[in-house]
């Protein structure tokens, strides 16, 4: 008897439930699951002649290893008679140094090999540049589709493509992006792009979608990279499926959820993220769903050679520049999503910007023009991608803590501007929010009981302003009283110089840009400042300058992490 959604259901104990939507918010709570649930060996068994097979992947972000097992599982559902189509919902080229250092070249490479029929495109994909991104598609064997990304105005890829199988099934697939790619890359990287949203992104959808039916397709499915993150509202994949219609699937990807259906049942699919899973999609010989499921990727010994060694040759190169070990921390440094840097204060957001401040002052701040007590750090929670454990660093350890390639810059505002920033990046929390501000030299508190006061919408962005400062209280300036008339200096990142995330403000500042990658800021101020150690004195847990408010009676500092045994 082959193995269909009950099984599935067996294999995700723990990780899911079928009647329920699980972001991995609830991280905790499927770790502490998973630690107890048994791990059931995943065998494809029985007859799949005739059927069709998708198998599916999104936001891989560099988890390489992942792919060997995707092209082995796709040759056991072929061996049991199956017709196998690979697709991705997006963000493949960022997130480790096995596809970062090579600005996803890497990526496509391996996919190539895999075997992917066709993808469609995440904000990462971005990360490198619009034409990087070109460059690097030339190589792909593979359909990219996309109804909602324009270059200069015009259709900067196809909408869509047709896959046509040996049974005669035509199956169409459509593309769907993030529009809040806008926000989440350097604007200097995208120029002349364009991301439609909402009322334009739902009507760019539905025209593939009538072409692919006048084109007479057995089956019409969305690969959308949008996510289901309140965050995200009305761009989320379940509100695409509201807004558009004749549409039988969504693969979704972006907010690194883990389900088989939508919230309210809507035939909505996702993975999770770094190949956690694997998706499968099962199609009847007449063009019927007949199940939906997940692979726990742990729970699957299958592994194609060929695409094993070209992923372990890259491994093997990257690890001979990178791998080095230059320093230890004597605690674990959160980067988690959430508990972690896009919801609260953590120790590695303190360590980064602590690092960042350290950088453009060693010198001393003559250069910078403003006393000391003015200067402070700010960086985003959402460019802080991954957890440090305690034990030996690498240097590829912090890259792929900070992939992206930032810079850090200067930016001079006024303490109005600053906190209208703080006030912004911090409009969901306690929900999280890439935008989360992580700092050195700013004491504040964020009020979560009073409401957001929505303000206008910033230009070229999907975030609004804020009418009134209503939640957020700056206390201090390195123990200094806050003057929202003096000037700062604030240390960031070049994204967010450029008005990135929620920080449409810093954008008409003057800004200095020293042109130092923030990883290389990072590893300076690890060796040269802290002696190569990370000590549980120093960095054992958040400093606690952030205070969160969460209810009417008690102002609740931000829990982190305890030091590491």
């Amino acid at each position: 008897m082959k193995l269909g959604k009950k099984e599935a259901k067996k294999l995700l104990a723990g990780v899911l439930s079928m009647s329920m939507v699980f972001s991995l918010s609830a991280t905790a709570w499927a770790e502490e699951e998973t630690e107890t649930e048994e791990i059931i060996p995943y065998v494809v068994e029985g007859d799949y002649s005739g059927e069709t097979i998708i198998l599916h992947s999104n936001d891989v972000h560099g988890s390489i290893t992942g792919y060997a097992a995707m092209t082995a599982l796709k040759a056991d559902y072929e061996a049991a008679g199956a017709e196998v189509i690979m697709v991705d919902a997006g963000d493949f080229i960022q997130g480790t140094t096995y596809v970062s250092t090579s600005q996803g070249a890497t990526a496509v490479e391996l996919m190539n090999i895999a075997g992917y029929d066709v993808v469609t495109l995440g904000n990462h994909e971005f990360d490198y540049g619009y034409e990087n991104l070109v460059t690097i598609l030339e190589d792909a064997e593979f359909a990219v589709v996309n109804t909602n990304i324009l270059y200069n105005d015009e259709a900067a890829f196809d909408g869509s493509t047709v896959i046509t199988t040996e049974g005669g099934l035509t199956i169409g697939f459509f593309g769907v992006e993030t529009p809040e790619t806008a926000t989440k890359v350097h604007p200097a990287k995208i120029q002349g792009v364009t991301f439609l949203a909402e009322d334009e992104m739902y009507a760019a959808a539905q025209a593939e979608v009538d072409a692919l039916t006048e084109e007479g397709c057995d089956l019409i499915i969305g690969l959308v990279h949008l996510g289901v993150d309140g965050e995200s509202e009305p761009n989320r994949s379940v509100d695409l499926w509201a807004n558009i219609s004749g549409v039988d699937f969504l693969i979704d990807g972006h907010s690194h959820t883990v389900m088989t259906e939508g919230e309210d049942g809507q035939p909505i699919q996702s993975t999770g993220t770094a190949f956690e899973n694997i998706g499968v999609i099962e199609i009847s010989a007449d063009g019927e769903i007949v199940d939906n499921y997940l692979v726990q990727t742990a729970a699957y010994a299958g592994s194609d050679d060929t695409v094993a060694a070209a992923a372990q040759e890259i491994i093997d190169e990257i690890e001979e520049i990178y791998g080095e070990v230059f320093a230890t921390t004597e605690v674990l440094l959160n980067g988690e999503r959430e508990p972690g840097v896009r919801t609260e204060e953590t120790n590695l957001g303190d360590l980064i910007t602590d690092a960042m401040l350290w950088y453009v002052t060693k010198d001393g701040v003559d250069t910078l023009g403003i006393a000391e007590e003015n200067i402070v750090a700010i960086t985003n929670g959402g460019g802080i991608r991954a957890t440090i454990e305690a034990g030996d660093i690498t240097m590829n350890d912090i890259n792929t803590v900070l992939p992206f390639g930032n810079t850090v810059a200067v930016v001079y505002v006024t303490g109005e501007v600053l906190l209208e920033s703080l006030e912004a990046s911090t409009y969901s929390t306690p929900e999280a929010i890439g935008a989360f501000p992580q700092t050195s030299g700013i004491e504040f508190t964020i009020d979560t009981t009073v409401a957001y006061d929505e303000g206008e919408q910033y230009e070229g962005s999907t975030y609004y302003g804020p009418a009134s400062i209503q939640r957020v209280t700056i206390t201090s300036i390195n123990g200094q009283e806050f003057d929202p008339e003096a000037t700062y200096a604030v240390v960031t990142n070049d994204f967010l110089a450029a008005g990135g995330d929620t920080y449409y403000a810093f954008s008409v500042s003057e800004v200095m840009d020293t042109g130092a990658p923030m990883d290389e800021a990072v590893i300076a101020y690890i060796e040269e400042e802290l002696g190569g150690v990370i000590t549980a004195d120093a960095y054992g847990e958040a400093r606690g300058d952030i205070t969160i408010i969460a209810d009417e009676t008690e102002a609740v500092e931000e829990e982190t992490l305890e030091p590491a045994a």
